[in-house]
């Protein structure tokens, strides 16, 4: 079931996207060369307790993970894309690192994503991590009223099939509201037209992910961590993000 949200439970959701946001353009100013994955998700977990906020990660046990998943930070990097499980490493210089956080504040819940580059950037990295946020923008823009689903997929893949990569749709955006993940899936392909209308009210979590050369992905050892099949690079962006009647409002905007 879809759920609708009053326009005075966006503006609490909001207050929810506003911290997620804040935690992410912390985390992504410290991660620097040298920094631990551990480290980070330890910075993600005391601004969770001082804003007496609570993890969406840290029981969350889906069919696909073979634990829970005992973090509050995912942290993908190089080869990982999604679901990146914190372990003891230390990033190095012109590692990409995929950051995504979610948390409930006050029962509300937003999600969000962001990958930055470690140190010295490599070219193709800087235009993976570019055709990753113009897809999201994308997909931000065409999430309006009166619409259809499938019209935010087909935007998404438009950006990166005209940059030459191939896309994955196992895995995609989703409906948010007191819980992570809601009955609303959202691939990163599809077609304009098609799908469910897009009513004010109905709230996503719209994240674009690509890899560099391929859209196959493996199970990493730890159960979670999910990687490309060749080796290659991957980036991810994400946002919580409100249809509402005046067009899209992004709850996780990062200042």
């Amino acid at each position: 079931m879809i759920e609708l949200r009053t326009p005075a439970e966006i503006e609490k959701m909001q207050v929810a996207g506003i911290f997620v946001g804040e935690v992410l353009t912390e985390l992504a100013a410290r991660a620097t060369v040298g920094m631990n994955l551990l480290k980070l998700d330890q910075i993600a977990h005391d601004m969770i307790r001082a804003r007496g906020a609570e993890s969406c990660y840290i029981d969350y046990h889906p069919s696909f993970g073979a634990s829970p998943f005992g973090k509050v930070l995912c942290t993908s990097v190089n080869d990982a894309v999604l679901h990146g499980l914190p372990h003891d490493y230390r990033l190095a210089d012109g590692d990409m690192i995929s950051l995504d956080f979610a948390a409930s504040v006050d029962g509300w819940v937003s999600d969000s994503a962001i990958t930055v580059i470690v140190g010295t950037p490599r070219p193709e990295d800087a235009r993976l991590i570019d055709t990753t946020t113009r897809a999201l923008d994308a997909g931000i823009a065409a999430a309006q009223p009166g619409g259809r689903l499938g019209d935010i997929s087909a935007a998404i893949a438009a950006v990166a099939l005209a940059d030459g990569y191939t896309i994955n749709t196992d895995f995609g955006g989703h409906s948010v509201g007191r819980t992570m993940h809601g009955d609303l899936h959202l691939p990163n392909n599809g077609r304009p037209g098609r799908g469910v209308h897009l009513k004010p009210g109905i709230v996503i979590a719209i994240e674009p992910w690509f890899l560099e050369t391929t859209d196959k992905i493996v199970t990493d050892k730890d159960g979670w961590t999910l990687r490309s099949a060749d080796g290659s690079r991957g980036a991810h962006m994400e946002h919580t993000v409100a249809i509402t009647a005046d067009g899209p409002l992004v709850l996780s905007a990062r200042s």
